[in-house]
Order: C-alpha cells, then sequence, then structure tokens
C-alpha cells in the first residue's frame, strides 16, 4: 500500500499596516469611508485571518517613520504585509522603499476608490511596489486584499 505524501503548509504571518487618521474611522468623513470603525474592520480582518489560518499582527500609526520602520523590520517576522497607507499613499516615498526594500509581498488595500476621488488621490506611490492594490470596496476591501494576499504567498512558495 502506498502513502501519498502531504506536505504540511505553514501558517501564514501576516503584518496589516494602518495608515494615518484610521483610528478616527467611524467618525471622520463617514460619507467616503462609511460608518465603520478601524475595531470593526480589525475583528473582520481577525475572523477571516482565523478562517483561512493566517496568523495576523495589526498596527496603525499616524507616524510615516513609525510605518516605515514596521515595514522595513517586517521581513524576518512575517510572509507578507497588508497596508493601507492611507494619505502616505501620495506622498511617502520613504514608505515605498520601505515596502520595496522589505523583501516580502504586500498588498495595498484602501477604503475608498482613490482614483474617483481628487486629482492628488489618484496617484499612489506604493501601489508599483506592491503585488496587488484593492480599492473602493469600504471594509471589504481588507479582506480581499488579506485573500488576494495568501493566495500570491502561496503561489511563490509552490
Amino acid at each position: 500500500m502506498s502513502r501519498k505524501k502531504t506536505r504540511k503548509r505553514k501558517r501564514l504571518s501576516i503584518l496589516v499596516v494602518h495608515g494615518p487618521n484610521l483610528n478616527l474611522l467611524g467618525k471622520r468623513e463617514p460619507q467616503i469611508y462609511g460608518k465603520v470603525s478601524l475595531d470593526r474592520i480589525n475583528k473582520l480582518i481577525r475572523d477571516e485571518s482565523e478562517k483561512k489560518n493566517i496568523r495576523v499582527t495589526i498596527k496603525q500609526s499616524n507616524h510615516e517613520g513609525e510605518l516605515v520602520d514596521l515595514v522595513g523590520n517586517a521581513r524576518n517576522q512575517y510572509d507578507g504585509i497588508l497596508i493601507n497607507p492611507a494619505a502616505f499613499t501620495h506622498t511617502s516615498v520613504a514608505l515605498r522603499d520601505a515596502l520595496s526594500a522589505c523583501g516580502i509581498p504586500a498588498v495595498e488595500v484602501h477604503l475608498s476608490n482613490i482614483y474617483g476621488r481628487e486629482e492628488f488621490r489618484r496617484q499612489s506611490l506604493t501601489a508599483a511596489v506592491c503585488v496587488g492594490q484593492v480599492s473602493g470596496f469600504g471594509e471589504q476591501s481588507y479582506l480581499l486584499g488579506l485573500n488576494g494576499l495568501a493566495n500570491a504567498i502561496q503561489k511563490a512558495h509552490l
């Protein structure tokens, strides 16, 4: 009798990074960002990650340097990064460089459709160094991004 070898899949570890002002979700411009709070988004991410057997670490900061440090130090701790750079999407070469240099895949997410907003928000400095971008689906953008990132990581390891 032959036994089929099954390869045990390593539990993925993903860093979730929320950028500036996302701590104000639910209160800040609900007509654009919706009424969902950051705590609710984090719960949705945790619930989805449990279903997919993914370990997540969730961080939020309003400070560019702190976000750059989180991303820059992610290489030896995480398999990928799910990031909503928020306003730094359009302004931070430093965050873009950290994403490029960290050596692990990242997916950029946005609650609103940045391409349907003000002209200055239609350019993402960070998207080009990410494996994908999801925008415009509210809190579902995070879940779509999480699943896309997990698939990209698993494909890369086949």
